[in-house]
């Protein structure tokens, strides 16, 4: 897929009957920005992440969007320790939302914001962009909200939240799971890295942990009939379900998985100075982007996409509150179980996450632990 499918695909899963676009020029700037020389790669706790966050904030005002509850603005800004001095360092997710008829039945579209800022000189060049990793996922999530406040008011409320500090460990997506109810959430759309087409051929984006729940399925059914497809994660040894900030919300319960098109086995731009615009096929991302708003209706008309209440008479694939209760494994896959049902986590037993000397550990009741089957993130692993 050019990168402009990738923002196709995505509003074929909300449009209906008004069509609102998805223009490549907006695409285009929205990217370009995030991904300027001048953003300093975005490294979360920096001032270079202050500025996107101020450009993300300022998106969301000429989109807009509402602010969520308890907030002043859409900065959901929270503070952690230094992990050598302890000192309190800040920083902030940018988050929006669109009030649907059911309030308390939540659509989230996400992605991560921060990239890894300034390193060593590569041919006279310092900064890292993270055109790709990820402001193209950072403009998919504003362009889908752009897209989805011009068709007016959706069923479900549809959330937007751009995450900060994923590449520290994904702590912006932890802090923003802890305040929200995760019994709201139907569903999360986590895109990442949709620059690039994916091997699998044009228009193909790629799940990951696709056999963990029925979203996948879902969404090839959303599609059928298109020229858009949906695909397991064709890299499973590499655990990306875990690796990315679907994870702290599918720890929770909810049917949390990332969207991703990038062909990451041969990508020679990934976390290199070479992410830049000029690597990306502009094209695909917005393609893709109008494929995800086409045939069915996630977040406008449930009863079209098979997400209704069972207690209603209807189906729940991706079920609503009362319906969905958590996510339990059945012979190996994630189904819809009731409370009782409910395991602590999806990945209960999964492996941990060392990120920068730390262990993130997959245990609902702890947020660090040791030993020695800890596996790298993307960030710290060799290539």
């Amino acid at each position: 897929m050019r990168a402009s499918s990738v923002v196709l695909a995505a509003a074929t899963l909300a449009a209906c009957a008004h069509e609102p676009t998805i223009e490549r020029a907006q695409v285009e700037r929205v990217i370009s920005t995030l991904a300027a020389d001048s953003m300093l790669g975005r490294r979360a706790f920096t001032p270079a992440a202050g500025q996107a966050a101020a450009f993300i904030s300022a998106e969301f005002t000429d989109i807009g969007l509402e602010r969520l509850h308890g907030l002043d603005d859409y900065l959901q800004r929270f503070t952690v320790s230094g992990p050598s001095s302890g000192n309190p360092m800040s920083a902030a997710n940018v988050v929006g939302m669109i009030p649907g008829r059911r309030e308390n039945e939540i659509v989230l579209f996400s992605a991560h914001y921060d990239h890894v800022g300034v390193g060593e000189p590569v041919n006279g060049d310092s900064i890292f962009n993270g055109a790709n990793d990820d402001a193209s996922g950072t403009t998919a999530v504003i362009e889908l909200a752009r897209y989805f406040k011009a068709k007016g008011r959706p069923e479900r409320t549809l959330v937007f939240a751009a995450f900060t500090a994923e590449e520290a460990g994904g702590l912006g997506s932890r802090y923003f799971s802890q305040r929200l109810n995760p019994d709201h959430i139907v569903a999360m759309f986590n895109i990442e890295m949709i620059g690039k087409p994916s091997a699998q051929g044009p228009n193909h984006a790629w799940i990951t942990g696709f056999e963990r729940s029925s979203f996948g399925k879902i969404l090839q059914d959303a599609v059928a009939g298109t020229e858009f497809a949906f695909d397991p994660d064709p890299y499973p040894q590499e655990n990306l379900f875990f690796r990315s900030d679907n994870a702290a919300l599918a720890r929770l319960g909810v049917p949390a998985h990332s969207i991703s098109t990038t062909p990451i086995d041969v990508d020679r731009d990934y976390h290199q100075v070479s992410d830049e615009v000029s690597t990306l096929d502009l094209d695909h991302l917005t393609r893709r982007r109008r494929g995800w708003t086409r045939p069915r209706c996630v977040g406008h008309h449930p009863e079209e996409d098979g997400t209704h209440n069972e207690a209603k008479g209807r189906s729940s694939h991706i079920p609503p509150v009362a319906a969905r209760r958590g996510v339990r494994r059945v012979r190996g896959q994630a189904r819809v179980g009731s409370a009782a049902a409910r395991p602590p986590a999806v990945w209960q037993r999964g492996p941990g996450h060392v990120h920068g000397g730390e262990r993130q550990s997959r245990s609902p009741t702890s947020s660090r632990a040791a030993g020695s089957s800890a596996w790298r993130c993307r960030s710290c692993r060799p290539r």
